[in-house]
C-alpha cells in the first residue's frame, strides 16, 4: 500500500471530525439566540434553578402573568434594589461598576460583584447557580445578546416571572399570593420593596415575615425608589 493510499483514510476521518465540531459549535452558537428569540415572545416553560430547587425538595410555586398583571412599585423597587442603571444601560452591562470591580480585584480586595438585571436574567434562564469563571464567560456572552433582542420592559417581565422570592417560589404573582395573599397587581409599595429586600438570600430572608434586617433594607429601597426616580423611566 502507498504512503498517498495509507494517509488517505486519516484525512478522511480528520475531514468528519471537522464537520462534526463545526456543526456542534454552529449549534451551540445557534441554540441560544433561538431560544433569545423564542422567549421574546413565550413565557420561558422553567429555568436551571427551578429544576434544582425541585430536585433539593423545595417545591415549585409559579404563575407567570404579563407586566399589565404587575403593580409597577415592584419593577421600581426591584430597579432600586438591584440595578439603578437598568433604563439606560448599553448592552446589559454596568460598565462602571465592572470598572470597579476589576480595580478592586487588581488591588486585591474581593469584588461585591456588578450584576445587572439583564444579566441576572440571563443567568436564570440559561445557566446554573455560582461564581466560577466559565459561567460568569456564559453570561457575559448571553447579556449583550438578550439586552439587543429583547425591549427593557420584555427583560423585566423575565425577570420578574423568573427570579427567585423563596425557597420553591418563582415569579412576582405566586410570591405575593404565597406571602401576603393577593395578586401581584395589588402590591403595596411596602410589599413590593419586602420582595425587593429579600432577593439576595431567598432561601434565608422572607418577606412575609421580614426580621430587623430585611425591614431595613425595604425602608432603603423605598426611599431608593424616590432618589432614582428619574431613571425609572422603563419601569411604569
Amino acid at each position: 500500500m502507498t504512503r498517498a493510499a495509507r494517509e488517505q483514510p486519516t484525512r478522511a476521518g480528520w475531514s468528519r471530525r471537522k464537520r462534526l465540531l463545526m456543526r456542534a459549535a454552529l449549534l451551540g452558537l445557534g441554540l441560544p439566540v433561538a431560544l433569545i428569540l423564542l422567549f421574546r415572545v413565550v413565557p420561558p416553560p422553567a429555568t436551571p434553578l427551578m429544576l434544582i430547587r425541585l430536585i433539593q425538595g423545595y417545591g415549585w410555586q409559579r404563575d407567570w402573568v404579563p407586566n399589565t398583571a404587575i403593580a409597577p412599585s415592584l419593577a421600581a423597587a426591584v430597579i432600586a434594589s438591584e440595578d439603578n442603571l437598568f433604563c439606560t444601560q448599553w448592552f446589559g452591562f454596568d460598565f462602571a461598576a465592572l470598572r470597579d470591580q476589576m480595580d478592586a480585584w487588581s488591588d486585591g480586595e474581593r469584588p461585591r460583584g456588578a450584576s445587572t438585571i439583564t444579566m441576572q436574567t440571563a443567568k436564570n434562564l440559561f445557566l446554573w447557580p455560582g461564581r466560577d469563571p466559565i459561567r460568569k464567560l456564559f453570561e457575559a456572552w448571553l447579556t449583550p445578546q438578550i439586552a439587543l433582542l429583547w425591549p427593557r420592559q420584555r427583560v423585566l417581565e423575565v425577570y420578574l416571572n423568573s427570579v427567585e422570592f423563596g425557597p420553591g417560589i418563582y415569579g412576582a404573582e405566586a410570591a405575593s399570593r404565597h406571602f401576603f395573599s393577593k395578586p401581584a397587581a395589588r402590591l403595596s409599595t411596602r410589599e413590593a420593596a419586602l420582595l425587593a429586600a429579600v432577593l439576595p438570600n431567598p432561601l434565608e430572608w422572607s418577606a412575609g415575615e421580614p426580621g430587623p434586617y430585611v425591614r431595613r433594607r425595604a425602608a432603603i429601597i423605598e426611599r431608593r425608589v424616590g432618589t432614582i426616580r428619574p431613571l425609572l423611566g422603563c419601569a411604569w
